[in-house]
């Protein structure tokens, strides 16, 4: 068992170190990227902490016009009603490049072991691959 607060960077590293992803990692956090084939983009999950949580933050990269806007909260709240995790919404919505954005996390006081990391983990992409997936194929964006 590993307390995550302490040992976040740890947990994440080992699961990536078993994947085919691209990683970055700088005093922050632990990116890594992932190819989205039927979109012809790349999302990147960064895992990072606030005070309290570990968060992983996703996105494609696809930046949103101020005309995409409304059918992207659209497609947030369809998708947060039906999947509830990770949660979608239209990040930065009023700075000048908004994009779609899943977020998920724990809280940094729980104690987890690498297997139960893993598999969360695993969830946590397979998700933002489809959450991203389908943004793009049924609301175009």
């Amino acid at each position: 068992m590993y307390d995550l607060g302490t040992h976040w960077r740890q947990l994440v590293r080992n699961w990536v170190a078993r994947r085919n992803y691209h990683t970055d990692h700088d005093t922050v956090s632990v990116s890594l990227q992932f190819d989205l084939q039927e979109a012809g983009r790349v999302v990147t999950v960064r895992f990072m902490t606030t005070k309290k949580l570990l968060v992983a933050f996703a996105t494609d990269g696809n930046y949103l016009r101020q005309d995409q806007l409304a059918i992207a909260a659209a497609a947030s709240n369809a998708w947060n009603t039906e999947q509830l995790n990770p949660m979608l919404s239209v990040w930065d919505v009023r700075g000048p490049r908004p994009c779609l954005a899943g977020v998920c996390d724990l809280p940094l006081t729980c104690r987890i072991t690498q297997a139960d990391f893993d598999a969360l983990a695993n969830d946590w992409v397979e998700r933002a691959r489809q959450m991203f997936s389908r943004c793009h194929q049924v609301f175009k964006l």
